[in-house]
This record gives C-alpha cells, sequence and structure tokens, in this order.
C-alpha cells in the first residue's frame, strides 16, 4: 500500500533513538534499569513526573520505547500516516514521561483491537482510538498495584475493559464538542473516568492524585528541545525539496486558519509549513514555562510534545497564544501564579481551546483561555488523577457551554452540530484543499462546511 507521508516512520525511529540518546546523555547509565523498573511499578495518577521517580535517563529512554511502538502500530496496522498521526506521535511520546509506560499501555491497546474484531473491521480503522486511549492508562497501573484490590490480572482486565469501551463512545463525544476541543479523546475519557471512579470508591478504593514534580532541568532540556526546534524550522525551510520562500507562504497561510478539527495541515499544506510550525509553536511552548517562571521536566515537556504534534492538526501560533495569555491572566485572578504546577500545564495542554481563538477570534482564546485556567483545577478531583488528558476533559466542558453561547448571542447565528465521523475523517493521506479565510472571521455556516468539504476534495483525488 503506497503511503505519500511514508518518511513519517523512519523519521519517527530517529527521534527516538535522540530521544534515548539524550537520555543517556543526562544520566548515569547504571540509573536507567533501575529507573524503568521505578516507572514500570509506580500507580501513575496524575501528576506522576517519570524525570523525578527515575531520572531523565528512564524517563527518555521510556519516552523512545513508546514512541517506537506508536509509529509501529501505525504502520503495521496499515493505517494511513498523515497530520492525526504526528499528533498521536507526539501526544504519546509526552504522555510517556509522566503516566504512559511501555507496559501499561498494552491492555487498552489489546481491548480496542478486541472491539475490531468485535465489529469484524480492521485494526487499521481503530488504532488511534486505541493509542490516544491509553489516556487512561494509570487505571491499568492503579488496579495492578496500587487499589486494595490490587491484581496484575485485574489491571489487565481493567485496561482491556477500558479500550473495548472507548471507541464508541470517543465518536461521539466528538460531534457535540464542535471541532472546538482538539483533545476529544481526554472529554471522553473524563465522561468514562467519572463513571469509574465513584464504582471504586463504592467498593472500598480511594484512587487520588500525585504530585511528583522535577526542578532544576531548565538548561539542558531547554538547549535539548529548542534545538529540535530549530532543527525542524530549518528542515522545513530547505529539505523538503520546496523553495524556502514557498514553504514560508505556506505557513503564512496556515496561521490563518482557524484550527477547528478536523484540520489536517500536513495534507492542507504539505511537510515543509508543518515543520516550521511545529518547530515555531514547540519554541512558544518553551518560553512559555520559562515567562512563567516554571521547570522544565516531564509533565511540561509532555506538554510541548503535544502542542508539537498538535501542530500538524490545528494549532499555530496566533491560535494558541491567546488561550495561554487567557491562562495566566486566570491565575492571578485566582491569587495563583502561572507557575503552580497544575496551571504550567493548563497553559500549555490549554491550547486544546485553540480553535476557539481561531473560530471566533482572540479575545475569546483569552477569555476560554481564562475560563479553562480555573475549570481546569476543579475536574481532577472527580476523576482523582485517573485520566492523563485531563485539559482535555476541562476543555471538552467549556467547547461544549462556549461554542452554542457564542455562537448565538455574540456572533448572532443559530448553532448547529457537526455529524461527520471524526475517526473516518483521519483516514486519508490525499492533499485537500485548505480554505483560505482569515482566522475569526469566517462566515460559521462555511465553517461546518469545511471537513465535508475536505473529505470531498481528498475524494476527488483519490
Amino acid at each position: 500500500m503506497h503511503n505519500r507521508y511514508d518518511k513519517i516512520f523512519p523519521l519517527t525511529l530517529l527521534l527516538s533513538a535522540a530521544l534515548a540518546l539524550l537520555g543517556l546523555l543526562l544520566d548515569d547509565p547504571g540509573n536507567i534499569l533501575p529507573g524503568l523498573y521505578r516507572i514500570i511499578t509506580m500507580q501513575d495518577l496524575l501528576i506522576t513526573d517519570y524525570v523525578y521517580i527515575a531520572g531523565p535517563g528512564a524517563a527518555l529512554i521510556n519516552a523512545a520505547a513508546v514512541t517506537i511502538i506508536t509509529v509501529c502500530l501505525i504502520k503495521f496496522s496499515r493505517n494511513h500516516f498523515n497530520g492525526f498521526s504526528l499528533v498521536e506521535i507526539g501526544l504519546m511520546a509526552g504522555f510517556s514521561l509522566f503516566g504512559k509506560n511501555f507496559v501499561n499501555i498494552w491492555p487498552i491497546i489489546f481491548g480496542t483491537w478486541l472491539y475490531a474484531r468485535y465489529q469484524k473491521e480492521p485494526f487499521s480503522k481503530h488504532v488511534t482510538v486505541a493509542l490516544l486511549a491509553t489516556s487512561l492508562a494509570p487505571l491499568v497501573s492503579y488496579m495492578g498495584l496500587g487499589s486494595i484490590h490490587k491484581s496484575i490480572p485485574l489491571g489487565v482486565f481493567s485496561g482491556i475493559v477500558v479500550g473495548f469501551l472507548l471507541p464508541s463512545l470517543s465518536a461521539y463525544t466528538y460531534k457535540v464538542q464542535n471541532g472546538m476541543n482538539l483533545y476529544n479523546m481526554g472529554f471522553a475519557c473524563g465522561l468514562l473516568a467519572m463513571m469509574i471512579v465513584p464504582i471504586l470508591t463504592a467498593f472500598g478504593d480511594t484512587p487520588d492524585s500525585a504530585l511528583y514534580w522535577a526542578q532544576g532541568y531548565n538548561l539542558p532540556f531547554g538547549l535539548a528541545i529548542g534545538g529540535l526546534c530549530l532543527a525542524l524550522i530549518m528542515l522545513g525551510l530547505t529539505a523538503t525539496g520546496v523553495p524556502a520562500w514557498a514553504v514560508w507562504a505556506g505557513y503564512r497561510r496556515l496561521l490563518h486558519t482557524t484550527g477547528r478539527s478536523p484540520s489536517d495541515y500536513l495534507r492542507m499544506f504539505g511537510p515543509g509549513p508543518v515543520l516550521v510550525n511545529t518547530g515555531v509553536n514547540g519554541i512558544a511552548g518553551i518560553l512559555y514555562i520559562l515567562i512563567v517562571g516554571g521547570s522544565l521536566n516531564g509533565p511540561t515537556l509532555g506538554g510541548i510534545f503535544t502542542i508539537m504534534g498538535f501542530s500538524a492538526f490545528g494549532k499555530h501560533l496566533c491560535n494558541i497564544v491567546p488561550v495561554m495569555i487567557g491562562v495566566a491572566l486566570g491565575a492571578y485572578g485566582m491569587h495563583q501564579t502561572p507557575d503552580y504546577p497544575s496551571l504550567q500545564l493548563a497553559g500549555l495542554f490549554g491550547t486544546t481551546l485553540a480553535p476557539i481563538a481561531g473560530h471566533f477570534g482572540w479575545p475569546y482564546g483569552i477569555l476560554a483561555g481564562f475560563i479553562h485556567s480555573a475549570l481546569v483545577l476543579q475536574t481532577g478531583g472527580p476523576v482523582a488523577g485517573l485520566n492523563l488528558y485531563n485539559n482535555g476533559f476541562s476543555g471538552g466542558l467549556i467547547a461544549m457551554v462556549f461554542y452554542p453561547i457564542v455562537t448565538a448571542i455574540g456572533k448572532h447565528r443559530r448553532p448547529s452540530l457537526q455529524d461527520e465521523e471524526y475517526y473516518d475523517l483521519l483516514s486519508e493521506d490525499a492533499p485537500i484543499n485548505p480554505p483560505l479565510q482569515p482566522t475569526g472571521q469566517a462566515e460559521d455556516s462555511q465553517q461546518e462546511k469545511e471537513p465535508s468539504g475536505a473529505q470531498n476534495a481528498a475524494a476527488d483525488q483519490e
């Protein structure tokens, strides 16, 4: 099967090798195996920083291993590589620094494989869900290692059930968020976790959030990830077979998109502008953490990697910065400071609401970030640290409320629900023509038609 973006596979393997090498350079090799053992035997409830509990070496090697697993699953399930593949790679690499490891993700993946078998469908159709559903990987670790009923078979069984249930749930939750929350699976996992936690409590269990937070790594992590971002920008400008001026022109057009999901920038603009966008957004994430006086560690690097991954699918500088500003302002409004650990993560992961800034304009992006900074601190309680994508859960709630209110009152238009099947929209790799509309200025009716129009363009070129 021909895949026009097959170069993603070897390049991701190269990235994984670079992560492992960085881990070996930043830590004593003698600490690696004991650190990996601590990682796979932790309960992993949010926030469990693998850099703190195991050292940078083991954390980065775990990230490399999970990244390799991710890209191999996409490749060998015969799924198409496209912009969302970069999302999956960035997200899995990022969260493997605080909550996912090369052991606790497998039961959930297997559960989704069973769902595909049950539906008599190819696993390639559901591999995206299988990977994203590992947001609930802490449930596997907790039931296997931390619960009062703990047992390895119980942890495995819990993960299988989660993996089996989430494909149908996540397909539904996408529609009610209207593409305004990029972390759709975070919302679906949050809803499921809100049902799981009361059940556990009824049976005498008491899962609770944790806080392991490393400090003192700003210089090495900043130089390493900053260097990676600069390299991506240079590769985008010089190594894609397209003149630098054309790449830059494509990037400028990308900045005028809303980012509303689904927005596959790789198919819309090609690899050059996407690489530039990825590098620029990664630098923006690093600068945000440094400006607010935060720490570059496992969780914040996870947020930066996630932003970089979604740079191929909805995020760009013009729609993430307003949300970051809103989160920072919200911190002061709550008599906190933006360097509070959960608010550092909110400033990064809160960019799940970037489409609000892109679709409605930057003032609404700031307002969404402001609301998110308060809400995300409360949504972690009901899910007891089991949902790694807590910002996606909070973002989903905001998107569900924000979209109809602003559309009807602020824009004087009638809100409507998207009716596309989300994961069907992620299964192609044919180029599509981007809508050339200024950020925040497109009419709502046209925006509603963008996803289906994109699919029609793809079908015409197949």
